[in-house]
């Protein structure tokens, strides 16, 4: 009888509700596979019709959608829409990295709730439209494997850090190689909202607190902007904390790997990362982190609470944040900003922290070689470690007076870029002989030894001087009177550590094509020492240093540079840069 028993159970058992994933029905042990996402996406508008919309992007290298769910009680459903009632938008991504699954299910759980307007989360999207994009990497997602990182607990399956193209999605912002950055960025231009989280899960050591929530501008970016930031993550973490969370107002990872006695440091990256490049175009960019020792369950709620709370936050200020905005925007468009930090550290202040967690100890270890850490999460325990909490500029430039010319060999993959930042540009429509401007040259460069997402990186020293240069049809003017005038010189500043040039778009510029033979070399060299006392007095100091001496490749070359025949253009950047726009047409 115990067949048919289970049988009639089955049968009678309830459906699960309208809207609910893989994760609440396995209550948070699973998560779904990308099918599902897509087709919550489009179930949404039919429970919720006139509140909800399933956006697809495009189509990542898999061939598979891209879909967005677009969320308004009261039908703001549309970009423009949004821009005609002066809407503030919140959007929010899941699964950049797709084992760091947490935002996708929460999403969904937040949003469904959100919509019936349960008791929990009372008129949330009043006032806000919510655009979130369940899985940024699709492909990586349905990577689909039980053994992916191997410090996070659960789910039971998840996806693969990168996408099917080997790249980190969450390093790709300022250079976009990826077709899945460059679909998300023109989305984003569409959209342009106030207010966006990327939702991660950390990797590292074992400790309390359980959420970690990085925002700017709060201690980089325009000052006006800063204090609303800051302000803003107040009154979060009040919330949080309130729920019961422990959050953290930095990344939470040690300046030294597994030594908890190096302490932390807040830190604002380069704007290859996601809430770095938001920032920098004068909105408000956030990092979410829930710490991967937390089982799936806590993980899904941390991040469902820290976007309620944001959801709120905007809902009540929206209109305060988007006049803040907008007043950095008409700055930018007027030519206000004269000057860009590209880069920032810490300052040498340092304070002891109290930190929430477990007792360990280091091990000398006979299979590495090397000290390790072990925890005992029994046994919870404050470290007081030190603290650097506060940034200052590392590497700031002066912007040209008119903007950037870019040269018409490289604007066919250049242009598309622009357009996928949103940044504005004009192509000469007849060549400029003798065009004044300021170049940049380098004879003091070194490439990276190793390769960085498919890139050889390269470090040029040099500086800005004056110059002519013919500018053929087909350049690219880029002013910097515009609203991304941030982002236009992390592009196009040599030393910026998301420029073009850093990540090795133009290393061919900086290789030797051209050479001439000894034979030929010697007999000009020992002319030319012979009847220019200058040359002669420069190769005599440079036989001091010990280095040059024994390099005979490095003697004749004191000389070959020196040739009639020397590329001149070597180490030439091909960007330029001008007081004003060249003539256009």
């Amino acid at each position: 009888m115990l067949l048919p028993t289970l049988a009639a159970l089955v049968l009678t058992q309830a459906p699960p509700p309208p809207l609910t994933t893989v994760s609440e029905q396995s209550g948070w042990k699973r998560t779904g596979r990308y099918a599902e996402a897509e087709a919550l996406c489009r179930a949404f508008p039919k429970q919720f019709p006139g509140k909800a919309r399933c956006d697809t992007l495009g189509t990542t290298p898999e061939g598979r959608p891209m879909v967005a769910l677009v969320v308004s009680p009261d039908g703001t459903l549309t970009a423009d829409a949004a821009r005609k009632k002066g809407r503030p938008v919140v959007f929010f991504q899941g699964g950049i990295h797709a084992g760091e699954i947490d935002g996708k299910d929460a999403g969904f759980w937040l949003l469904r709730d959100a919509l019936q307007n349960r008791a929990s989360v009372p008129d949330l999207l009043k006032g806000v439209t919510a655009v979130f994009v369940p899985v940024f990497n699709v492909d990586g997602h349905e990577r689909f494997n039980p053994n992916h990182r191997p410090n996070q607990v659960g789910p039971e399956e998840m996806g693969f850090r990168v996408t099917a193209q080997n790249l980190n999605l969450n390093r790709d912002y300022v250079k976009a190689d990826a077709p899945e950055m460059v679909l998300l960025l023109k989305y984003l231009n569409a959209w342009d909202p106030l207010v966006y989280v990327d939702l991660h899960v950390t990797d590292g050591a074992k400790f309390e607190p359980d959420v970690s929530v990085g925002l700017e501008p709060q201690k980089s970016g325009p000052p006006g902007l800063r204090e609303r930031g800051t302000k803003l993550v107040d009154e979060l973490f009040a919330g949080l904390t309130a729920e019961g969370h422990q959050p953290l107002r930095f990344y939470p990872s040690f300046l030294q790997d597994d030594d908890p006695t190096s302490g932390f440091a807040y830190g604002v990256p380069p704007p290859r990362f996601s809430h770095a490049y938001w920032s920098v175009r004068h909105r408000f960019g956030v990092l979410v982190e829930t710490h991967s020792w937390k089982n799936y369950a806590q993980r899904v709620k941390a991040t469902r609470d820290v976007l309620e709370g944001l959801l709120k936050l905007v809902g009540r200020d929206g209109a305060a944040l988007l006049a803040a905005v907008k007043a950095e925007d008409q700055k930018a468009l007027a030519g206000g900003v004269r000057e860009v930090v590209l880069g920032w550290e810490n300052t040498p202040k340092r304070e002891t922290l109290e930190f929430k967690g477990y007792a360990y100890e280091r091990l000398p270890s006979d299979v590495s070689g090397q000290p390790y850490i072990r925890y005992d999460d029994t046994k919870p325990q404050t470290w007081k470690v030190p603290f650097s909490p506060d940034v200052q500029p590392a590497i700031t430039v002066t912007l040209p007076a008119g903007g950037y010319v870019v040269s018409a060999a490289h604007a066919a993959w250049v242009a598309p870029k622009l357009a996928a930042h949103g940044i504005q540009f004009q192509r000469l429509t007849r060549a400029v002989p003798a065009a004044k401007v300021e170049s940049f040259r380098s004879k003091d460069f070194q490439f990276q030894a190793r390769s960085n997402e498919g890139h050889q990186g390269l470090t040029a020293k040099g500086e800005w001087k004056p110059d002519t240069q013919d500018l053929p049809v087909g350049s690219l003017w880029v002013p910097v009177a515009q609203k991304n005038v941030q982002l236009v010189a992390h592009l196009f500043e040599p030393q910026g550590p998301d420029s073009l040039l850093a990540w090795g778009f133009f290393n061919a510029h900086f290789e030797q094509k051209e050479y001439i033979e000894d034979y030929v070399l010697e007999p000009w060299a020992r002319e030319l020492l012979a009847k220019d006392a200058g040359v002669k007095a420069a190769f005599q100091e440079r036989m001091k240093d010990p280095g040059f001496a024994k390099d005979p490749r490095a003697r004749l070359r004191f000389f070959a540079e020196r040739h009639p025949t020397w590329d001149e253009r070597l180490g030439l950047y091909p960007v330029y840069r001008a007081a004003s726009a060249p003539p256009l047409k």
